[in-house]
């Protein structure tokens, strides 16, 4: 799969402070994950990408265009659903769509037409008369989406899409992103501080810290590959017990407390575990399977001494 998105030692400076600084490497995902905390530079990252920052350093590509060079066919080619409202007063949602649509080169006529079944997609097909002032929060960030594929981007930039939203909406939101990832028919990017949003809906994930990349990897290789963890509370002496599970090739890690946690070597299965304990007499109180979740590793990624991994 072509990346949609390369990235060649590209360093933003805005306000006379370096914002990204020297990002390298192609992005290749279905759906991209764009994670960061506050101020980590993922909002000028997208909007360099969109030609709204021009590069102090280097460049990047999207969808095979250039950022200096394609912005035009770039803005042709995206689908923008940014984290702030950006709605014209006094519009109805389908005239609002229709707009948008005719901004990213469709005539009038095709655009209305693709207005409607936008909008009867995001499930605001019996709203769409009404101004899109008068909507409910989660109403307008289903608006939101549907000028952001109207057009029928190749790419979907999607930045904070549940922000704000209830249990329900959230759900809502999620599902069409997962429905618009499996049709196959575009790419996504999504930016948010919703580790699960990225968690449940993205292939890979970006991971930015002081303009930096710390951590980039394929989520589905991660959760293949990740190790497996063991926390365990026993009771009495461990007896080498810890040398013994080292022995097995697990590795060791005393929290304390009477509470240990093994990661499981290649091979090592639960019952190894039970078997080299009952040799020793020693007494497991609780123990829990798991593995690494992505909030794990975002917390490494932002522990990095040197903001890198």
């Amino acid at each position: 799969m072509d990346p949609v998105i390369q990235l060649d030692n590209l360093s933003v400076r805005l306000g006379g402070r370096d914002i990204l600084r020297g990002l390298d490497g192609a992005l290749g995902g279905r759906t991209i994950g764009l994670l960061g905390p506050n101020g980590a530079g993922t909002s000028t990252l997208i909007n360099t990408l969109l030609g709204f920052h021009p590069p102090s350093a280097g460049s990047a590509r999207v969808l095979g265009h250039s950022i200096l060079t394609g912005k035009n066919d770039i803005r042709r080619l995206v689908g923008y659903m940014p984290e702030n409202d950006c709605f014209i007063g006094g519009m109805t949602a389908v005239e609002f769509v229709k707009f948008m649509a005719e901004l990213s080169g469709l005539p009038p006529q095709a655009a209305l037409e693709r207005a409607h079944e936008a909008l009867f997609y995001v499930g605001l097909g019996e709203s769409r008369y009404r101004q899109v002032g008068t909507y409910s929060l989660g109403m307008k960030q289903l608006a939101k989406l549907a000028q952001s594929i109207v057009h029928g981007p190749k790419l979907l930039i999607l930045d904070e899409p549940t922000n704000g939203l209830d249990p329900t909406a959230r759900q809502r939101m999620i599902k069409l992103v997962k429905e618009m990832r499996d049709s196959g028919e575009m790419r996504i990017l999504l930016c948010s501080h919703l580790l699960r949003d990225v968690e449940e809906t993205c292939e890979e994930v970006v991971i930015l810290k002081a303009g930096r990349i710390v951590h980039r990897s394929n989520l589905d290789e991660e959760r293949r590959l990740n190790k497996r963890f063991l926390e365990i509370e026993t009771h009495g002496e461990r007896n080498g017990f810890a040398e013994a599970a080292v022995g097995l090739g697990c590795e060791f890690e005393d929290l304390g407390a009477g509470r240990l946690r093994l990661t499981l070597g290649e091979g090592v299965l639960i019952p190894d575990i039970y078997r080299i304990a009952a040799e020793r007499n020693l007494q497991l109180r609780r123990l829990s399977h798991r593995r690494d979740t992505l909030e794990e590793i975002f917390m490494k990624a932002m522990e990095a001494p040197d903001g890198r991994l």
